[in-house]
């Protein structure tokens, strides 16, 4: 199966029975024990990514582009404290969510911006770029092509999350239990390390900070690079 087909499996499974889930598993709602676990691992992995920016104390400066932004679970919370973000997503259903919950927890529809649109049709400059638990979905090779675009579109900083290739996640996933139920998910694609810094670096990028979310059902590499 091709790129092109995990791009449109992508699309029609958070347009479809994805939505349900995935709303459900990023509200506040009662979920089953897998889909608390793996709530409780997102929202560490947005925790520590609004963490990093805070620590900065000039978000109410910055330009964001949360690139597959879902719901707008990171979205809101930095537009909340000034920043102004650009939120898109290859899900129309997703997004329209996020708008939904954008309106009710800042009263206005203004920001963050939202538009459906998927990784390759981005454009723009701004200072920051966020991609955040979207690498899950792709092959390395389309992996590269879409951390390669988002770099161009960040003027000082690129902010992505991926599944680390190691050998025990790699038998967790070949057994069924990285991502529960075939027909529950996407295609889920691990991806080395190592692979993800040399793209990093050869668009000019270099690592400041680093972070590991692990719970029992999710884990994220989340990694923080600015130009050099």
């Amino acid at each position: 199966m091709n790129v092109a087909d995990d791009k449109t499996i992508v699309r029609e499974y958070f347009n479809s029975t994805g939505f349900d889930r995935w709303r459900r598993i990023y509200g506040d709602g009662e979920v089953n024990k897998v889909q608390l676990d793996i709530r409780n691992g997102h929202q560490q992995t947005v925790d520590t990514v609004i963490g990093w920016l805070k620590d900065d104390a000039n978000l109410a400066e910055l330009s964001i582009c949360d690139a597959g932004c879902g719901v707008g679970s990171l979205s809101i919370p930095l537009a909340t404290d000034g920043a102004k973000v650009y939120a898109s997503d290859i899900s129309e259903k997703m997004l329209s969510e996020g708008k939904d919950r954008a309106l009710a927890a800042l009263g206005n529809a203004e920001n963050p911006t939202f538009a459906v649109q998927d990784l390759e049709s981005l454009s723009g400059k701004y200072h920051t770029v966020i991609c955040l638990d979207v690498l899950f979905h792709y092959p390395q090779e389309k992996a590269d092509e879409m951390i390669s675009h988002l770099c161009s579109l960040a003027e000082s900083r690129m902010i992505i999350s991926f599944a680390p290739k190691t050998c025990a996640l790699s038998i967790l996933k070949k057994i069924g239990s990285f991502f529960p139920g075939p027909s529950k998910t996407t295609r889920a694609y691990l991806h080395r390390e190592a692979d993800v810094l040399r793209i990093l670096e050869s668009n000019g990028f270099a690592i400041q900070r680093q972070a590991m979310t692990k719970t029992r059902f999710y884990y994220s590499r989340i990694l923080e690079a600015t130009r050099k």
